[in-house]
């Protein structure tokens, strides 16, 4: 799923498309991977960036080619033409802002809409910030919908490689698919406290065996 003008590659490749709020940091994630940002292609009449995202495992080399919106996501919504052909998703909000969570569902619906039956991935990105707004155990609509979610930092690399893991077993059919070396990140720009984060991930295990809310607002009144 490269672009027109963007050379394919003779190992597997998979169009990846990258949706939430605008602000909650889908760009700043891609970019952290360097070979994405320095091989990346923009493509107007779509209004995308096209970032290839190479990863290496024991079943051999993938590509990513994650489509980043240039920013028309502020205008309410995404043309057909950015999920066509989709063949896996991550949906991304920012623990910091509740509004970004509670627009998770419409970024959802509008994705399946589109692409029937994906692998999907819920980011919740940011949480190197002290002050979450969105607390691991309001975190909820991944059960609902039977997706993926991992806490992740795009800004200090935390679990960046677990949702392009998670996705390239999915897709290649392969629970014991791991990666064989590390993708070449970007230095991190803020370190994670991790002993904070443990602890807001083991909430977030806590809170999976208990009987979901029957709304989802209750939790942020």
């Amino acid at each position: 799923m490269a672009l027109p003008n963007q050379q394919t590659v003779d190992y597997p490749s998979f169009k990846l498309v990258i949706v939430g709020d605008g602000g909650t940091g889908k760009t700043t994630f891609v970019k952290r991977h360097l070979t994405g940002e320095f091989e990346k292609k923009y493509e107007p009449t779509i209004g995308v960036e096209v970032h290839p995202l190479d990863f290496f495992t024991n079943c051999g080399q993938i590509r990513f080619y994650c489509w980043d919106t240039a920013g028309q996501e502020k205008f309410g919504g995404l043309r057909d033409g950015y999920y066509i052909h989709g063949q896996c998703a991550i949906i991304m909000f920012d623990v910091t802002a509740r509004l970004t969570y509670k627009n998770v569902p419409t970024w959802h619906r509008d994705l399946c809409r589109v692409c029937e039956n994906i692998p999907i991935v819920l980011c919740g990105n940011k949480v190197d910030v002290k002050n979450r707004q969105v607390k691991a155990k309001q975190v909820t609509f991944h059960r609902k919908k039977n997706l993926q979610y991992y806490e992740i930092s795009a800004k200090s690399n935390y679990n960046f490689e677990k949702p392009f893991l998670y996705l390239a077993r999915k897709l290649a059919g392969d629970p014991n698919l791991h990666f064989v070396a590390t993708p070449a990140l970007a230095p991190p720009e803020v370190q994670i406290d991790l002993a904070a984060q443990q602890q807001h991930e083991a909430e977030l295990a806590a809170a999976a065996s208990q009987p979901l809310p029957d709304d989802d607002d209750d939790t942020f009144e």
